[in-house]
């Protein structure tokens, strides 16, 4: 059985959301965030301290949009839940370009602004940093924006796991309070995807498994 640890709404969030869609039997074990400061037991297990951290048999995993990846291939390699495209498809370029823009382009600027924004003590604070890396962000979605102009999701004609990396980075911008300035259909895309019910079952799955073993279920930045 595939176990995933994971800290609540963190960018592990990606391979429970895929889990879920995939229907597939995993096992989540909850950290406090940052895990690496706050549990430090963490680092015998994973010595980066970051998480997502995957493990299915002798397979160990830290990347995110990888272990999408990976699952998909992994435990559903009929591709019955379409979550993958496949190399002869049309749309196989533009899913493996979702799957690393997610990650690559939109989340690594956002965790600059967690960090010199809100986790930071305030001598440590840097607002310029978060505003250059806001507009950054922001300035990105331009991408994105203009591929929903015309289809639904962004790879495929079809919900992959291209959406899911790039759906993770939009719930960090939500968190980040990004969401008033994004172009209308990033947002409606946005509220599209919060509605799938692997999505849903994923965020009810982090919130048991933190109460279950005693971690908020609550993210840093709010709910």
């Amino acid at each position: 059985m595939v176990l995933l640890y994971h800290c609540v709404s963190a960018r592990s969030f990606r391979p429970l959301w895929m889990l879920e869609e995939l229907g597939a039997p995993y096992e989540l074990r909850m950290l406090p965030f940052p895990p690496r400061a706050l549990q430090r037991s963490y680092l015998e297990i994973n010595p980066l301290g970051t998480i997502p951290f995957l493990v299915d048999g002798d397979t160990r995993m830290t990347e995110s949009a990888a272990i999408c990846q990976y699952l998909a291939e992994r435990l559903d390699p009929q591709n019955l839940r379409g979550l993958a495209v496949r190399p002869q498809e049309p749309g196989f370029g533009a899913w493996l370009n979702g799957l690393h823009q997610g990650e690559a382009t939109l989340t690594f600027p956002q965790t600059i602004v967690l960090r010199y924004a809100h986790f930071e003590p305030d001598g440590r604070k840097l607002p310029q940093a978060a505003e250059d890396y806001t507009k950054w962000t922001l300035a990105r979605l331009r991408w994105i924006d203009a591929v929903l102009q015309t289809h639904d999701f962004l790879s495929a004609d079809r919900f992959t796991a291209a959406d899911i990396s790039v759906g993770y980075a939009l719930m960090l911008g939500e968190l980040l309070g990004l969401r008033p300035q994004w172009p209308k259909a990033v947002a409606a895309y946005w509220a599209r995807l919060q509605q799938r019910e692997g999505f849903q079952r994923a965020l009810e799955a982090q919130r048991a498994a933190a109460l279950a073993q005693g971690v908020s279920p609550q993210h840093p930045l709010g709910p």
